[in-house]
Protein backbone atom coordinates (compact mmCIF):
# COMPACT_ATOMS: atom_id res chain seq x y z
CA UNK A 1 0.00 0.00 0.00
CA UNK A 2 0.94 3.26 -0.94
CA UNK A 3 -0.61 5.46 1.57
CA UNK A 4 -0.75 5.46 4.99
CA UNK A 5 -3.61 7.49 6.84
CA UNK A 6 -2.69 8.54 10.62
CA UNK A 7 -5.92 7.23 11.33
CA UNK A 8 -4.01 3.45 10.60
CA UNK A 9 -1.73 3.89 13.97
CA UNK A 10 -2.69 3.23 17.60
CA UNK A 11 -3.24 6.31 19.59
CA UNK A 12 -0.35 6.82 21.31
CA UNK A 13 2.18 5.01 18.66
CA UNK A 14 4.84 6.26 17.47
CA UNK A 15 6.39 5.51 13.95
CA UNK A 16 9.74 6.77 13.43
CA UNK A 17 10.14 8.23 10.56
CA UNK A 18 13.47 5.96 9.58
CA UNK A 19 10.67 3.03 9.72
CA UNK A 20 9.09 4.47 6.25
CA UNK A 21 12.57 5.01 4.56
CA UNK A 22 13.93 1.73 5.60
CA UNK A 23 11.42 -0.18 4.16
CA UNK A 24 11.35 2.41 1.05
CA UNK A 25 14.20 1.38 -1.71
CA UNK A 26 15.30 3.86 -4.43
CA UNK A 27 12.24 3.72 -6.37
CA UNK A 28 9.91 4.38 -3.38
CA UNK A 29 10.80 7.04 -1.55
CA UNK A 30 8.02 8.72 0.32
CA UNK A 31 6.51 12.45 0.69
CA UNK A 32 4.39 13.95 3.48
CA UNK A 33 1.32 15.36 2.64
CA UNK A 34 0.04 18.26 5.00
CA UNK A 35 -3.73 19.62 5.09
CA UNK A 36 -3.69 23.15 6.23
CA UNK A 37 -6.58 25.39 7.09
CA UNK A 38 -5.65 29.15 7.42
CA UNK A 39 -8.88 30.61 8.32
CA UNK A 40 -8.54 28.00 11.34
CA UNK A 41 -4.85 29.29 11.87
CA UNK A 42 -4.28 25.11 11.43
CA UNK A 43 -0.60 25.19 10.74
CA UNK A 44 -0.44 22.06 8.33
CA UNK A 45 -2.28 18.48 9.37
CA UNK A 46 -0.18 15.45 8.57
CA UNK A 47 -2.61 13.85 6.41
CA UNK A 48 -1.06 10.83 4.08
CA UNK A 49 2.69 9.65 3.48
CA UNK A 50 2.78 8.53 -0.19
CA UNK A 51 5.12 7.66 -2.72
CA UNK A 52 6.82 9.84 -5.26
CA UNK A 53 4.27 8.43 -7.89
CA UNK A 54 1.59 8.93 -6.05
CA UNK A 55 2.38 12.54 -5.67
CA UNK A 56 1.85 13.17 -9.43
CA UNK A 57 -2.11 11.80 -8.90
CA UNK A 58 -2.96 14.66 -6.50
CA UNK A 59 -3.78 17.27 -8.80
CA UNK A 60 -2.86 18.62 -11.96
CA UNK A 61 0.08 20.05 -12.64
CA UNK A 62 -1.17 23.50 -13.09
CA UNK A 63 -2.51 23.27 -9.14
CA UNK A 64 1.12 22.68 -7.84
CA UNK A 65 3.46 25.17 -7.12
CA UNK A 66 6.58 25.09 -5.42
CA UNK A 67 6.88 27.10 -2.79
CA UNK A 68 10.88 26.44 -1.58
CA UNK A 69 12.67 25.34 1.57
CA UNK A 70 10.20 26.47 3.94
CA UNK A 71 6.38 25.46 5.30
CA UNK A 72 4.05 28.60 4.65
CA UNK A 73 3.91 30.33 7.01
CA UNK A 74 0.15 31.63 8.37
CA UNK A 75 0.92 34.35 10.52
CA UNK A 76 0.99 37.35 7.89
CA UNK A 77 -2.54 37.85 8.01
CA UNK A 78 -4.07 35.36 5.51
CA UNK A 79 -6.90 33.96 7.23
CA UNK A 80 -9.22 34.63 4.64
CA UNK A 81 -7.30 32.24 2.32
CA UNK A 82 -9.17 29.01 1.29
CA UNK A 83 -7.86 25.33 2.46
CA UNK A 84 -5.07 23.83 0.29
CA UNK A 85 -2.26 20.92 0.72
CA UNK A 86 1.60 20.88 1.01
CA UNK A 87 3.56 18.45 -0.10
CA UNK A 88 7.05 18.38 1.75
CA UNK A 89 9.73 16.31 -0.28
CA UNK A 90 13.46 15.74 1.64
CA UNK A 91 16.15 16.28 -0.19
CA UNK A 92 16.93 11.88 0.41
CA UNK A 93 13.39 11.74 -1.34
CA UNK A 94 14.07 13.86 -4.07
CA UNK A 95 14.23 13.42 -7.63
CA UNK A 96 14.39 14.94 -11.14
CA UNK A 97 10.81 15.30 -11.12
CA UNK A 98 10.12 16.41 -7.61
CA UNK A 99 12.79 18.44 -5.83
CA UNK A 100 13.54 19.14 -2.44
CA UNK A 101 11.09 21.43 -0.72
CA UNK A 102 7.52 22.32 -0.13
CA UNK A 103 4.94 22.38 -2.65
CA UNK A 104 1.42 24.21 -2.21
CA UNK A 105 -1.56 21.77 -3.78
CA UNK A 106 -4.55 24.09 -4.16
CA UNK A 107 -6.93 21.27 -4.73
CA UNK A 108 -10.72 21.20 -2.60
CA UNK A 109 -9.15 19.01 0.62
CA UNK A 110 -12.49 16.56 0.29
CA UNK A 111 -11.70 15.87 -3.39
CA UNK A 112 -8.21 15.34 -2.29
CA UNK A 113 -9.09 13.07 -0.05
CA UNK A 114 -11.08 10.68 -2.16
CA UNK A 115 -7.89 10.93 -4.11
CA UNK A 116 -5.87 9.66 -0.93
CA UNK A 117 -8.25 6.88 -0.45
CA UNK A 118 -8.36 5.84 -3.79
CA UNK A 119 -4.67 5.42 -3.84
CA UNK A 120 -5.20 3.39 -0.36
CA UNK A 121 -6.62 0.62 -2.77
Amino acid sequence: MSFCSLAQFKMGTTVPYQAFVGLADDNLRMASLYFCQPHTQNQGMLRAILNREDCQHLAAPGAITYLGDEFPNFANGHGQERDFAVLKVDAEEADTKWRSGFYRVDADLMELNSVLLTLAR
